[in-house]
């Protein structure tokens, strides 16, 4: 424990490794918290920032949150890129066609060849997948771990929990077909992270993912890929 604690200190860490008024607080704010957006676009990443900043403050080592090293980092980030990629064309080509969405992504169709503001769309997507993971995966498995345990069980149940809990955020901005796709997207991701325990995978993964997202919608490429497969 650091030296720099004192008892003060070390009771409000207790407090937010609990789950009490102060634990359930915070996990409410960091959850709720998402990424703020500045101007034209730029994300700075609140959640997964508060998420760290927690880990901190309790006194809980970033790798129970997924922050330890990989054994390749070459490896984690081919395989970040190839699940996110080939996730975001599945989902696009048949999982959101066979759900009755909308081929276009109408809350975001303003980056359509929207040149001015690519730079801000690349660095957000690239935010969202640092703060979503962390919050999601990272953070939210930590704590549900302390409530559910970890067996077999009560990790499925972390999965599916986390998943819902990500598709509900993605309501507001993307409505129904945005809280389909990213339930869906969190069981992949979340069944990823329960395996390895290191977040970098998904953290690029889910980069990957909204930057496939961001190319279809610039180059107008949406609907073709929503209709490769079913006319």
């Amino acid at each position: 424990m650091p030296r720099w604690f004192g008892a003060d200190e070390n009771r409000i860490a207790a407090g937010l490794r609990g789950f009490g008024l102060l634990g359930l607080g915070a996990m409410a704010v960091i959850i709720l918290s998402g990424n703020a957006v500045i101007g034209d676009m730029i994300a700075i990443p609140v959640g997964g920032l508060l998420a760290l900043a927690w880990a901190w403050r309790s006194q809980t080592p970033l790798r129970e949150i997924g922050y330890s090293t990989p054994e390749s980092w070459l490896a984690t980030l081919t395989v970040g890129l190839l699940v996110g990629i080939g996730l975001k064309l599945l989902m696009k080509s048949i999982v959101m066609p066979l759900l009755g969405a909308d081929p276009i992504n109408q809350a975001y169709r303003f980056l359509a060849g929207n040149t001015p503001l690519l730079p801000a769309a690349m660095w957000a997507m690239l935010v969202a997948g640092f703060g979503e993971e962390t919050v999601f995966r990272g953070y939210l498995f930590e704590r549900l771990g302390k409530l559910f345990g970890t067996r077999t069980g009560a990790r499925i149940s972390i999965v599916l929990v986390s998943s819902a809990l990500f598709g509900l955020v993605h309501y507001s901005d993307q409505g129904l077909a945005g809280v389909q796709q990213a339930t869906i997207v969190g069981l992949v991701f979340g069944t990823l992270f329960a395996m390895t325990g290191r977040i970098w995978t998904v953290m690029f993964a889910h980069a990957a993912f909204d930057l496939t997202a961001l190319a279809l919608i610039y180059w107008n490429l949406e609907s073709a890929v929503a209709h490769a497969i079913f006319e």
